[in-house]
Parts: structure tokens; sequence; C-alpha cells
């Protein structure tokens, strides 16, 4: 997405620049007048395959919502996430699905028909569970095999077909720790359109008979699973490297390491 001073760069095009580009995707209106842009001006994604370069001389950036979104507006912040999950929806669901003929844009973008079959596909959201769990003031983080070293955070995982999130939350924090849980406490959700989740945060303390040094981890998903005190993980030379403050992980983390537990 191109960027300025930590605001998205919104540029009009014209009706025809818009048929041109042949996928102008519908995103919404503004709400508010907001500097030149005034309320009820609609949002057009026009995707590109390829970043373009920055300008030096207008302060122009590309740069990813995975590294930047926090520092967004949350208008900019909305268009940013709705806009990436759809753009990488259309990139990968250029054929049908059912009889695999290549499909045609419909619905100002939120839709793709298949001219052979008559199916209507449309973007969809993978549900994805993310725990914090917690024990005698520690909390537990694990390393993924595809991290650097030193990079940790919480347990999470995918709701499987069939499957309630709480179930996804106890099957998950399991299968990869070795931990059973209590009943987990909801915290809030996070978009996280990389390319098309919704993730679930959740607070969790281990079942009345859980032995906390019993962990038993996933040896092919993780390098490690272990307990962290808050002195450890705010350390001066701790490191611990911890999510990115985009993400609802390093959120529900950083609300722990203030005390506020259950927040």
């Amino acid at each position: 997405m191109r960027v300025r001073q930590n605001a998205l760069v919104l540029e009009q095009v014209s009706e025809a620049d818009a048929a041109e580009a042949g996928s102008a995707v519908y995103l919404g209106r503004t709400v508010d007048d907001d500097g030149d842009i005034d309320a009820g001006t609609p949002i057009l994604l026009l995707a590109s395959a390829e970043a373009g370069d920055d300008d030096e001389r207008t302060g122009v950036q590309w740069l990813s919502p995975r590294d930047m979104a926090h520092l967004l507006s949350d208008r900019d912040a909305g268009i940013a996430s709705e806009a990436a999950a759809v753009a990488a929806w259309h990139r990968s669901s250029r054929f049908c699905s059912n009889c695999g003929t290549e499909t045609v844009v419909r619905n100002a973008g939120w839709m793709r028909a298949c001219p052979n079959c008559g199916v209507d596909h449309f973007p969809r959201t993978d549900p994805a569970v993310i725990v914090r769990i917690v024990h005698d003031d520690r909390i537990l983080l694990g390393s993924s095999a595809l991290w650097p070293e030193g990079r940790y955070s919480l347990l999470a995982g995918f709701v499987e077909a069939g499957e309630s999130i709480e179930a996804a939350v106890l099957r998950e924090v399991e299968e990869e720790s070795g931990m059973r849980l209590a009943s987990p406490t909801y915290l809030g959700s996070q978009p996280w359109p990389f390319p098309r989740s919704l993730m679930l945060g959740y607070h969790a303390e281990l079942a009345p008979d859980q032995d906390p040094d019993a962990i038993s981890r996933d040896e092919e998903e993780l390098d490690d699973v272990r307990w962290f005190s808050r002195e450890e993980l705010l350390a001066s030379d701790s490191r611990v490297t911890l999510p990115g403050p985009t993400s609802i992980a390093r959120a529900i983390i950083d609300d722990w390491l203030r005390g506020d537990e259950r927040q």
C-alpha cells in the first residue's frame, strides 16, 4: 500500500481509469470529512500485481499493512485491512472451485461468477484462535519452527470444520503444548488479512489438575514452548522477540505485562 507520513495515499480516479483497471473493488464511502476528502467519497481498490517505487521527493512509500497498520488512523487501517483481504481473494479465486472455469468479477468486486456452471463465489474468512495462557504470574509462549531464533508468541491455530471456537481453543493448546485448560474467556478479535483470517483472542488458565511443568510440545510445528515471567520479558537484556505491534497477539501480551490479565 502507498503511504505518506503514516497515512494512506488516496488518489482520485476517473470512471475511465476504474473501467480500464477491470477489477476495481468498491470498498465503501467515507463517513466524515477528512482533510481534502469529503464525507461520502467512494473508495475503490485498484490492485497492482507489484509494488511501485518509493518517491523520496514526495515522501510516498510502498509498505505492507502487516508492518505499519498500527500507525494508521482507524479509517485508513480499516481500508487497508479490507483491501488486503479482498485483493488476496481475487488473486486466489480466478478459477471456479467447482468446475475450473475462469470466473468473472461481479457485484463491484465482491463476487466472482462462473459462466460455465453458474456457481457464485464470495470472499471467505477463516476463523482462528489465539490464546493467552497464564499460571502463577507466568505466561505460556511458543516459538514456531519457521521463525527466527528468539521470537515467541501466543499459541494459536485455525478452527476446524464443525468445531466451536471454545473447543478449538482447548484442542489447539493441548495439541501444541500438552496443557489442558479451564474454560477460556473471550478477549476480542482482529481481522488478519494475510490472507483472510479472523483472529479471536482468548484468555485461559490451566485446568485445576494440570501440572504446568508437563509441557509436551508439537515438535513438528514448534521449536520451543515455555513459561515466561513479566521480569524476563521486560528485562532490558531480554533476548525474546515478541510479535509486532500490529497484531492482536502483541496487544494481549502487553495487557498482561501491564497486569491487566482479563482485558
